[in-house]
């Protein structure tokens, strides 16, 4: 016997980087691992599953959320943003080039998230003062930049934005 029934599963209806999306997931199931498994954005990362590092962070109706933490059901009838929204083909948004130019992704794992949250950020105040992208920046834990390249990397994008 399967242990999960077609019954145990909900149908949900989510909008995914423009792209509307039709699929059953059960209730427990993360947002990350819908997005992920479902529907294929491997830019979601998963990496504490308990909503402390950021890298999962996706937009939900152009609000920050962990996906770890959101239930895939809590997205039925959203509008979601991951990080493959940014680039618009081949061009790279502003901030994903500012983050190359400026070395602010090293490894890279917890990059798709801080640039979403920065993204939101910048949508809400184009203009933020350091401190507050240093607050924006204390909700994601990367272990290999020490912060200075992906400050960096934010300011230089918010010149780019502006121009």
């Amino acid at each position: 016997m399967n242990l999960v029934e077609s019954k145990d599963l909900m149908p949900i209806e989510i909008e995914v980087n423009g792209q509307l999306h039709h699929i059953s997931v059960e209730p427990r199931r993360s947002l990350a691992d819908a997005l992920r498994h479902d529907l294929a954005t491997t830019g979601v990362r998963v990496g504490c599953e308990h909503g402390v590092c950021g890298s999962c962070t996706v937009l939900m109706d152009g609000v920050p959320v962990r996906s770890c933490l959101t239930l895939a059901v809590q997205a039925d009838g959203q509008s979601v943003r991951t990080v493959e929204s940014l680039a618009e083909g081949e061009s790279l948004h502003p901030i994903q080039e500012a983050f190359r130019q400026e070395h602010g992704l090293q490894c890279g794992f917890c990059t798709a998230g801080i640039m979403l949250s920065v993204s939101a950020l910048l949508e809400e105040n184009p203009d933020p003062s350091d401190e507050e992208i240093m607050e924006l920046l204390g909700g994601h834990l990367c272990r290999c930049t020490g912060y200075q390249q992906i400050l960096a990397s934010v300011r230089r994008a918010i010149v780019e934005m502006k121009s």
